[in-house]
Parts: structure tokens; C-alpha cells; sequence
């Protein structure tokens, strides 16, 4: 009697945790697979806890046959295998997609329902049936069906039990009640179906409660169904990275602890939460996050931007993934680079590299403006010269005005002296006039990219002005070849590219490493629609250490007399500001050519 009032109480506790777990997941307005699959196991559980507490109510009182209850009992026993089995897939994968295969799986469950309902005519399912498992018989199908729905449970426990161990180690609290709750009831009825305990078919739902009480304790402990492993959220935690994932709507279903130190939120505020108001509170444009996160959804691609967040003064770069299991859609992954150190160390290399250009140009207009000083010394003389003699001729001209011996044929003599020393001065202040031109011109940073039109003859002119003292002094010739019409015209800055070659034909000067008496070859050309010039010298070469390096990085081959700047910035001059392209070929002993090629507008 006490044995029977405590299966009694056994069944009712069970029933009553399993109703109380279905109503708090169905409350649960999120409707994943995980969730439904539990359902699919407690609505099993709830049959056969059902039917069982209606067997020992009616079967006295009403003269009612128990076989009968396990009717209604085996409609929940044989489809609870099948849900065990989905339970576990939904574990391991997120989320799976219902395949025409799997309709299969309840061809057997369906079998043995028509077996059991039919019992009578064959009693291949029960040879005698009795509530306690050591007097009934069974039969050869029952046999079948036992083994059919084993092999189902734990193919399912199987699952949880591998993807528990791979994602949060082998002592998963989370997944270890999950596990243990499903096992326990299996055993009981394995070893009550061999006879080796004494069972009754109530045992089942007595070990049933336990395995409630321990998916009770997994969901609101542990919290079974937000499939997220303890040590796992222990290991993203600790990343330096914040991270978010999100659903097909835009809430917030996981995150690290990361995140929340890094925008100053708890976690109440965070889960469950539309991603778009949560940033808002920032102030920030997201109109662009919103836009990637509608394209990840539809495409498995990787996207990546940069953000700044006002209210932190923050930079982020922004990684958004898209979550699949095969073709299903899981989620999005949102990872938050914080960059702010990199842009503060790319505005400290920026600063630095300004440092260097202003100091390189500083090197080269002062390179420069020696050879100016001396190229103006004769012209300035010969204005000199012209003024004193123009002030001889005007004293000759006063004295001769009353002089009656000065003939018509003298005055335009001295008017045309005049004249000759006047066209002497024009020519010059006209070439002192280009030289303060070139030299305007390189005196502006190297920077700037204001764009105009100029001649092949207006670059020929004043790399010429502004490399003949160097040239001069180190005697060497530069031999100037201009195989198309000077009057071609380019696009850009002037100034940049006069600066670009000047920087080679200096570096092909020095090629030569002091030898004297040698040449340099400056040919302009065109090839189909581009002006290409060539730098060519015949001195020592570049070795291939150097070579490897070049327009790739600041190098230089004159030690401390040398930032490597030069033709590290006259590449990028070519290619950011005349949209062009710079190449060279270079052989030890033989020289080096440079070529730079440059569109034609």
C-alpha cells in the first residue's frame, strides 16, 4: 500500500514539474529549435505520466483492463526516443533542417503503436502483459521495439554528450545534468526490461522525476537552453575583442563580458535587446552598421569597417559574419576591434613621416639654393655690367647733345648701344625670372597635391635651371633627349615631378661616386597613350638587398647622410599624384635606369 502511495506521489510530482516546465518555456516568446525539441520531450513525458496516473485511479474503480492505459501511455513512450534523438542534434548544430529522411524515424514509433493497439489478434507485442515487468512476457516485436527506441536515446544523449565535452570540457554542469537526467531513466527501464531489478511499469515514471528534476535544475541553475557552455563563456570572456550575436531580427542574444566593460553596460541591458537602440545611445551614425547587417544576413561574406563612437572616444573595426549550419541562417557575429591605440600610433607615424619629408625637402632646397646663389651671381654681374654701360652711354649722350660735330648718324649709333645692353637685361632678369620660379616651386611641401597642366618643355626647363649648379660642380653631363613635340601636355603638379626627377638624376650623380667626366642619359618618350622618361646612368649599381626594398620602404645606401626618403616618396608622388607607375632596372658595375611612366590627358 505505502509503495503504491508513493508511485502515486511519484507520478503527480513528475506531472506537475513537467506542466510547469512546458508553461515557463512556452512563455518564452523565442521559438528556436532548442526550445522546441524540449517541448517535444516534456509533451511525451506529460502522456506518459498521464496515463500512467489515470491506470492506477481507474483501473480498480472502473474494472478497466491497464493494457488499455498503455494505449494512450505508448503514444508518448515510443515518439519520446525520436525527441531525445532531435534534442540532441538541435545541441550539437544550433539548428538543423527537417530532411524528407527523417520522416523515416516514425515509421517504427507508428508500427509499434498498430502492434500494441492490435495486441490481441497476434500478441507479438505482449505474450502476457502485466504492470510488473518479471510476470509479463514479451513479445519478439517488443523486443525490436526496445532496442529500436535505445538506439535512438542514445544516439541523441551521444550528441549532447560529445558537443558538451567539445565546447565546455568533460565537467559542463550545464550539460552534464542534461545528460545524466536523460540517462537515469534509461538504465532504470534497461535493467528492469532484463529482469535484473524488480520493476513495475510505474518505476518509469518514478525515474522520470528525478530526470525532471535534474532538466529543472539545468534550465533555471544553469540555463540549459541558451546552449551556452560555462567554460566556453569563461574562455570569450577574457578575450581583448568584444563580441555580439544576433538573431534574423536584430536582438541580442549572446555577448562577452568584454563588451559590457567596454560601453558601460550590465547585462540586463544588453540581452534580449535590439543591437540598433543599444548603440543609439552613443550618438553614433550606425547607418552604415545597419546596411552590412542586412547584406551579411543574405551573404556568407565577411564585412568590415571602421567606427568611431562618440560618447567613448573610441575607434572600432567592425568584423560582421554571417552564423550557417550548412543553409540554415543561425545569427550574426559581431566583433569590436578596439583600434584607438592603432590610430593613435598611425597619427604619431604620420607626424613622424612629415617630420622626415619637411626634413628631406629642407636637405634639397638647401642643396638646391646653393646652386641658385650661384647661378644668379652671373646674371646679376652681367646686369651690373649692362647698367654701367648704359650709364657710360647716357654720360656720352648728355655731353654730345650741344657738341655740333654729334651727326644724326652718332646718336643712332649711341641709341643703339642703348638698346643692345637693354636686351641684355631682359634676358637675364627673364632667366633670374625662371630660377625664382623653379625655386618657388620646390620651396612648397612635398605634401601638397594641387593639380595643373604643364609642357614637356616647361619640366625640361626647370629640372635644367635647377640641376646645373649641381651637374657643373660635379662634372658630369646630362645629356637631354626629347624624342616627342615639347609641347605635350601632363597633368598634375608641376613642381612634384620636377622634384621627383631631380631626386634621380642626384641619386644618378652620385652613382658615380665622385668620378668625374661621365654622363647621365634624361630621354622623354611616348609609348602608345603614355609619356614615359627615363633616368639612365652607368655607375656602380644597386645590390640586390636594396633592390628588394625599394619604393617598399625608407632606404637609403648614404648611411647618416640619408632618411631613404627620397625615392620612397618619389613613388608614391608617381603613383598617388599623377596617377603613373615607377619602375627601374639596376645591374652592379653597369648602372641604373629608372622609368617612369605617366598618362597623357
Amino acid at each position: 500500500m505505502l509503495t503504491d502511495i508513493f508511485t502515486f506521489v511519484c507520478l503527480i510530482v513528475s506531472t506537475f514539474l513537467i506542466l510547469s516546465l512546458i508553461f515557463y518555456i512556452r512563455k518564452i516568446k523565442k521559438r528556436d529549435q532548442i526550445r522546441l525539441a524540449f517541448l517535444a520531450v516534456l509533451s511525451c513525458l506529460t502522456i506518459c505520466s498521464v496515463g500512467l496516473i489515470l491506470q492506477i485511479l481507474l483501473t480498480v474503480p472502473l474494472g478497466i483492463n491497464p493494457i488499455y492505459f498503455d494505449y494512450f501511455v505508448y503514444i508518448g513512450t515510443v515518439f519520446l526516443p525520436i525527441a531525445i534523438l532531435f534534442l540532441g542534434l538541435v545541441f550539437a548544430k544550433t539548428k538543423i533542417t527537417f530532411k524528407k529522411s527523417y520522416w523515416l524515424l516514425f515509421v517504427i514509433p507508428i508500427i509499434s503503436l498498430i502492434m500494441l493497439w492490435t495486441n490481441d489478434l497476434h500478441h507479438l507485442f505482449f505474450v502476457d502483459y502485466s504492470i510488473y515487468i518479471a510476470d509479463g512476457k514479451m513479445g519478439p516485436y517488443f523486443v525490436f521495439h526496445s532496442l529500436y527506441c535505445y538506439l535512438l536515446m542514445f544516439i541523441g544523449i551521444w550528441y549532447m554528450l560529445r558537443y558538451s565535452i567539445k565546447n565546455s570540457g568533460f565537467f559542463s554542469q550545464q550539460s552534464i545534468l542534461i545528460v545524466l537526467g536523460t540517462l537515469f531513466p534509461i538504465l532504470i527501464n534497461i535493467l528492469g526490461t532484463l529482469k535484473i531489478i524488480p520493476m513495475s511499469i510505474y518505476l518509469t515514471p518514478i525515474s522520470f522525476a528525478i530526470a525532471i528534476f535534474l532538466y529543472t535544475m539545468a534550465i533555471f541553475k544553469y540555463s540549459f537552453l541558451t546552449v551556452t557552455p560555462i567554460a566556453l563563456q569563461k574562455i570569450v570572456d577574457r578575450m581583448s575583442d568584444s563580441y555580439l550575436v544576433i538573431n534574423e531580427h536584430n536582438v541580442i542574444t549572446d555577448f562577452n563580458e568584454t563588451f559590457l566593460n567596454t560601453f558601460h553596460f550590465k547585462s540586463s541591458d544588453v540581452r534580449n535587446k535590439e543591437l540598433i537602440d543599444l548603440l543609439n545611445i552613443y550618438n553614433t551614425n550606425i547607418d552604415e552598421l545597419v546596411l552590412t547587417l542586412d547584406k551579411a544576413k543574405k551573404s556568407p561574406e565577411t564585412f568590415t569597417f571602421e567606427r568611431h563612437f562618440d560618447g567613448l572616444s573610441k575607434y572600432f573595426n567592425i568584423e560582421i559574419n554571417n552564423i550557417t549550419n550548412g543553409n540554415n541562417f543561425l545569427g550574426i557575429l559581431i566583433l569590436f576591434k578596439d583600434i584607438t591605440q592603432h590610430m593613435e600610433d598611425m597619427q604619431t607615424i604620420q607626424n613622424n613621416q612629415n617630420m622626415l619629408v619637411e626634413k628631406e625637402r629642407l636637405a634639397s632646397l638647401g642643396q638646391m639654393i646653393g646652386g641658385i646663389a650661384h647661378n644668379l651671381k652671373t646674371p646679376i654681374m652681367s646686369i651690373a655690367g649692362a647698367a654701367e654701360g648704359l650709364s657710360d652711354l647716357t654720360k656720352e649722350y648728355n655731353s654730345s647733345i650741344d657738341d655740333p660735330e654729334v651727326t644724326s648718324k652718332d646718336h643712332h649709333d649711341i641709341a643703339h648701344d642703348m638698346d643692345t645692353w637693354i636686351d641684355k637685361i631682359k634676358t637675364h632678369t627673364a632667366y633670374m625670372s625662371d630660377i625664382i620660379t623653379a625655386v618657388k616651386g620646390q620651396a612648397v611641401t612635398l605634401s601638397e597635391n594641387e593639380s595643373d597642366n604643364f609642357t614637356i618643355e616647361e619640366l625640361i626647363k626647370r629640372i635644367n635651371i635647377l640641376m646645373k649648379h649641381e651637374l657643373k660642380n660635379a662634372l658630369i653631363d646630362l645629356n637631354i633627349d626629347v624624342k616627342i613635340d615639347s609641347s605635350v601636355v601632363l597633368n598634375g603638379n608641376v613642381n612634384s615631378l620636377v622634384q621627383v626627377v631631380n631626386n634621380l638624376i642626384s641619386n644618378a650623380i652620385q652613382s658615380y661616386n665622385g668620378k668625374t667626366n661621365e654622363s647621365i642619359d634624361l630621354i622623354v618618350d611616348k609609348d602608345n597613350s603614355s609619356i614615359v622618361i627615363l633616368v639612365a646612368d652607368h655607375g656602380c649599381g644597386m645590390p640586390n638587398d636594396v633592390k628588394d626594398k625599394l619604393f617598399k620602404e625608407m632606404i637609403t645606401t648614404k648611411g647618416k647622410n640619408g632618411t631613404g626618403l627620397g625615392l620612397f616618396m618619389s613613388y608614391s608622388t608617381i603613383r598617388g599624384h599623377f596617377n603613373g607607375n615607377m619602375t627601374f632596372t639596376s645591374e652592379i658595375n653597369k648602372g641604373t635606369t629608372f622609368k617612369i611612366v605617366l598618362p597623357i590627358i
